[in-house]
């Protein structure tokens, strides 16, 4: 296939997920600077913390901070991935070939990001309750976090597992077709 479209959708679909690829660094690379400031200036944190709030509010979690911070940079390398794969697959579709084999590979990636990152999100939500209940008395707020497998998440793994079904199988039909020419 050498028909190249010219599609808007593609275009701006490729657009969208290299500035999500983008931002998704970007935020990383901000926590990869932030966790070594947390650890090196632990103490400096703690002794403000003690200043404006006194012993009520206590010390700096630390290994929660960490864990928090790492598992975010975590979900962030995964969907930058994600975004990735998304963009190639965006490409061998303006390239006119969109039942590459590759493609199927690419869904099936997709879906297990996408499952691993449902998965990453159960800790960071009770990381995050944690470190709300935490600095609660700083500030004399209570704090709403929302932990859970969302459900949209579950059956956009489940789409993604089934589209790269479909593309295999449209990949196998194709080199059919193509032997019995």
């Amino acid at each position: 296939m050498t028909d190249k479209p010219n599609d808007l959708l593609l275009l701006a679909g490729k657009a969208l997920a290299l500035i999500m690829q983008f931002f998704l660094a970007l935020g990383a690379i901000a926590c990869v600077i932030a966790l070594p400031l947390v650890i090196v200036f632990q103490g400096e944190i703690n002794a403000q913390i003690l200043a404006e709030f006194g012993e009520d509010v206590g010390k700096l979690p630390l290994l929660a901070i960490i864990g928090l911070i790492g598992l975010i940079i975590a979900l962030l390398g995964l969907a930058f991935v994600f975004f990735g794969k998304l963009r190639a697959i965006i490409g061998t579709v303006g390239e006119g070939d969109p039942f590459a084999p590759i493609n199927a590979v690419r869904l099936e990636l997709m879906a297990w990001i996408m499952l691993a990152c449902q998965v990453i999100i159960l800790p960071i939500g009770g990381l995050a309750l944690f470190l709300a209940k935490w600095a609660e008395p700083m500030e004399n707020v209570e704090a709403t976090i929302d932990v859970g497998i969302e459900l949209e998440g579950l059956l956009l793994v489940v789409i993604l597992f089934i589209l790269a079904r479909v593309f295999k199988h449209g990949a196998e039909m194709r080199e059919d077709l193509e032997g019995t020419v």
